[in-house]
């Protein structure tokens, strides 16, 4: 596992690891890099803890179908990161969004998330303007991150 204090070069793969798991749309994979007693903000929901963690992905994937995501190092800073994002995803109904946000992840000396701070908004976008197009799960590493796609 990565540990604080992070580098240019450790705080990258610390994003990239996080991505790869999100897009895993496994709660119980996505919440083991996250301490038992974390604390999130995710829009306007308050999460407190591992479990509460599980119960907000299951939900989160429940509702957020074809879910595709990219995470882009923005700044670090010894034990602290902040990282831009952009997710593609289905609704029930068929309708395609992209959602936006900044996140801001302080971990602890053991290297788990010891809280994250999530600001995040939802753009209605038609099939022909998504960008994120690879098979479910991991992003390839020659699919264009953010910057490269202009977002």
């Amino acid at each position: 596992m990565l540990v604080p204090p992070f580098s240019h070069q450790t705080a990258l793969e610390k994003v990239r690891m996080a991505e790869d798991a999100w897009n895993s749309c496994d709660p119980q994979r996505v919440s083991q890099v996250y301490s038992e007693d974390t604390r999130w903000r995710n829009r306007s929901e308050f999460v407190s803890g591992r479990a509460e963690v599980v119960a907000f992905l299951q939900r989160k994937w429940a509702k957020e179908l074809n879910y595709r995501l990219i995470k882009e190092l923005w700044a670090w800073h010894e034990d602290k990161l902040a990282v831009r994002f952009a997710y593609e995803w289905q609704d029930d109904s068929g309708n395609w969004f992209r959602s936006y946000g900044n996140e801001n992840w302080h971990f602890g000396a053991d290297g788990l998330m010891i809280q994250r701070f999530a600001c995040i908004n939802d753009l209605p976008i038609t099939a022909q303007q998504r960008l994120f197009h690879w098979p479910a799960g991991r992003r390839p590493d020659d699919h264009p991150g953010l910057s490269e796609l202009g977002l």
